[in-house]
């Protein structure tokens, strides 16, 4: 463990008073596991401040947590702590007027006179330098508060580290949060305790991948952890893995030496439970019908309702985070939260008990079904790459909202409504395997043919077409195309249209794809619309026409779309235009200009995490670069895009047209480097992740020091990517011209 290094003492503190070593803290009765930046950090942080509060969820650990730091400090090389580390366990304690008399008994002080146990508290500790430690104080945190700011006033040489579910609020106070243990950490601890229940064997290597599941479908808490060990006695991991949806019954049988609230996580849990006040019971409750993280603004209108109105949502919310009962979490969407896991389930119960789930999942699914109907209209605005992160950290939730409307005949087509009002995640976020699962779940179910399944259907094709699934695509495309000229919706037919105008250019007829995408922008202009589908209509028309060999025309087309684009704020379309203009440069002789196109496409791909931009730039930049004349270097970048062609569908949709760049890549490189180097870049590149390949790309083609000689095989190792299901890599030739 990373030994903590205590500063010298103070100078200005009282003389050390000679003494035996004093004080309480008890042995631990199995091994300390893990948390060895959070016993540095705690240290740290107790070598600069005088009162320190570990604030934690229930079962993450607090208790252990200072109890070891306590021990630890409680004999060190300088002595810090010359007059003891004494612990006062509160959680007995329930009435506030013996919480002077419970710290006094922990400090083994004695006292015989009429004084009140606070004066003599005061005296005892007045003259000597000690940490007292105060665990599981969240119940008496007012009276608890009050002590502690008297006796850091009038003891200068004392310490206290506090663990409980909220601050004590005390001036000078650091708030430490403990949070639950990473993957590495939480698989050690429940591997330790599962040995000491099961000694006599050790896990196999399906074992230790299903322990990882464990722990992480536990969020890492040690206090599940521990529970869910002891289950091995009678269970085998995956036992307990398929048990976990009832795990308030399985978790429970704790150690009997640890303290009641230990001793099932429905204890734990609800230790904190009755600490609560009515309304935050009740925005607990209702806060349970969120998957994953949340904003303020979706609690307020989920949870604001009877009994908490929706401008009191904020000032409850404050005191469950200061409970410890929801976590805070800050990234590029701004300030989320979350329950645990646990802390969730236990929520869900109550309000299940209240009879008004169905009510809450419903306002939960309206909240979420608003929200991608203003993503996808924001969608065709400068702020793309923010509606990408939204709806990417939004995802449980909006899972969850379509499940919710699945479950009933009559609203259906808001299940259909919101799958393909998402059709831009699902097709410019890397999304296309979800994507498909979803709008082919929500169209199992009969509905009448109005806008929301007609517009399932025309996703769905787009889908499978970047799939390179072309029986799919006509299938869903020619419904949607017979129910839309029956019914009359002249928006449905556009999109239909245009959607197998585009699975003719993956199948090699750019003659029919032009004639397609012609009629469709044509009633586009019709109806009014103008989006990033109809952006995308144009550049796909180009592609048409470049794939006919009309160069010039390509790339006139997708110089209007950039200025387009430039006027919107579209910058995900404008990816595709750019690799279309890329290609014509190429063609020109002006490779320089290509790969300056390919790399701003790169960052684009980079930023939504478009999987499609970024194989076809991928391989297009691996000509550019043969051309260019590093031949080595080409074929890692081939390599890098084979990699990623899996998570996308068929590898260049199967096209001939698509597929030329890599066809002359390939033979330009095997000429000039010879079949096994070529193959061992291959190899090389198919070691890059997806981001480190872009970074790769993106470096101007990897310069000496940064990468691999040119067909060596080493290379950075391979990391895990999502990997949907894939279609095979067909290697169909094709003619010398794209």
């Amino acid at each position: 463990m990373r030994r903590l290094r205590l500063s010298p003492t103070n100078p200005d503190d009282p003389e050390p008073r000679p003494s035996v070593p004093t004080g309480n803290i008890p042995a631990e009765l199995n091994r300390f596991v893990g948390r060895e930046d959070e016993l540095a950090a705690l240290g740290g942080l107790l070598e600069e401040s005088r009162l320190v509060t570990v604030v934690g969820a229930a079962g993450v650990g607090k208790s252990r947590c200072v109890s070891r730091i306590a021990a630890l400090l409680e004999q060190p090389v300088e002595k810090r702590y010359c007059d003891g580390v004494w612990l006062a366990e509160l959680s007995p304690v329930h009435d506030p007027a013996l919480l002077e008399h419970t710290v006094a008994e922990a400090l083994g002080l004695t006292d015989h006179t009429g004084r009140p146990p606070r004066t003599a508290l005061v005296e005892h500790l007045r003259e000597r330098r000690a940490l007292l430690v105060l665990d599981g104080f969240e119940h008496l945190v007012d009276a608890c508060a009050d002590l502690v700011r008297e006796l850091l006033r009038r003891a200068p040489g004392l310490r206290v580290l506090a663990a409980g579910r909220r601050p004590l609020l005390v001036d000078g106070e650091v708030t430490f949060t403990l949070a639950p243990m990473g993957d590495e950490d939480a698989v050690e601890l429940f591997t330790e305790r599962a040995r000491s229940v099961r000694p006599d064997r050790e896990p196999t290597a399906g074992e230790r991948a299903a322990a990882l599941e464990l722990c992480r479908r536990l969020d890492g808490v040690p206090l599940a952890l521990e529970l869910a060990a002891g289950r091995l006695r009678a269970l085998s991991v995956d036992q307990v893995l398929l048990r976990l949806d009832d795990r308030f019954r399985l978790l429970t049988g704790g150690s009997r030496g640890a303290p009641p609230r230990h001793r099932a996580l429905r204890t734990a849990i609800g230790w904190s439970h009755e600490l609560c006040t009515p309304a935050q019971r009740l925005l607990w409750a209702r806060l349970s019908v969120f998957a994953g993280q949340f904003d303020l603004e979706a609690a307020e209108y989920v949870c604001g309702g009877a009994g908490l109105p929706a401008d009191a949502v904020l000032d409850v919310l404050d005191e469950l985070l200061a409970q410890s009962v929801v976590e805070r979490e800050d990234g590029v969407t701004g300030t989320r939260y979350r329950l645990l896991e646990s802390v969730r389930e236990y929520g869900a119960e109550w309000l299940a008990a209240t009879g008004d789930t169905r009510r809450m999942r419903r306002r939960h699914r309206d909240w979420f079904l608003g929200l991608a109907t203003w993503c996808e209209l924001d969608w065709f605005s400068p702020r793309q790459a923010e509606v990408a992160a939204r709806i990417d950290s939004e995802l449980p939730n909006l899972r969850r909202a379509m499940e919710c409307s699945m479950e009933s005949a009559d609203e259906v087509h808001l299940a259909q409504h919101l799958a393909g009002s998402l059709w831009f995640y699902w097709a410019g976020c890397g999304r296309l395997s979800e994507g498909r699962y979803w709008l082919e779940h929500v169209l199992e179910e009969p509905t009448p043919y109005d806008a929301s399944r007609l517009k399932v259907l025309w996703v769905l094709g787009y889908v499978a077409v970047l799939q390179g699934d072309a029986v799919g695509a006509v299938s869903a495309l020619q419904e949607c195309r017979e129910e839309a000229e029956r019914s009359g919706d002249a928006t449905a037919m556009a999109y239909a249209v245009h959607r197998t105008g585009c699975l003719a250019i993956v199948t090699d007829d750019p003659a029919r794809a032009e004639e397609l995408l012609r009629d469709a922008l044509g009633r586009y202009r019709e109806i009014g619309e103008l989006n990033s589908n109809v952006v995308m209509a144009q550049v796909e028309l180009a592609m048409a026409v470049a794939f006919q060999g009309d160069l010039d025309a390509a790339a006139g087309i997708c110089e209007e779309v950039r200025e387009v684009c430039e006027d919107h704020g579209e910058r995900w379309a404008l990816a595709y235009a750019l690799y279309v203009l890329a290609y014509a440069a190429l063609r020109r002789g002006r490779p320089e200009r290509a790969r300056r196109m390919l790399g701003e496409c790169l960052s684009i791909g980079r930023t939504f995490d478009d999987l499609l931009a970024t194989a076809l730039s991928l391989e297009l930049l691996a000509l550019v670069t043969a051309v260019e004349g590093d031949a080595g270097e080409a074929a890692v970048l081939q390599g890098a895009a084979e990699r990623i062609w899996p998570s996308v569908g068929l590898p260049l949709f199967g096209s001939v047209y698509f597929g030329r760049p890599r066809v002359e890549c390939a033979e330009q490189v095997r000429r000039e480097l010879g079949e096994a180097a070529y193959e061992a870049g291959l190899r090389a590149g198919r070691r890059l992740e997806r981001a480190a390949a872009v970074e790769r790309a993106l470096g101007g083609g990897g310069s000496r020091e940064h990468r691999d000689t040119p067909g060596a095989e080493s290379g950075p190792a391979a990391g895990g990517t999502r990997r949907p299901a894939a279609s095979r890599m067909t290697g169909r030739g094709g003619p010398e011209r794209w």
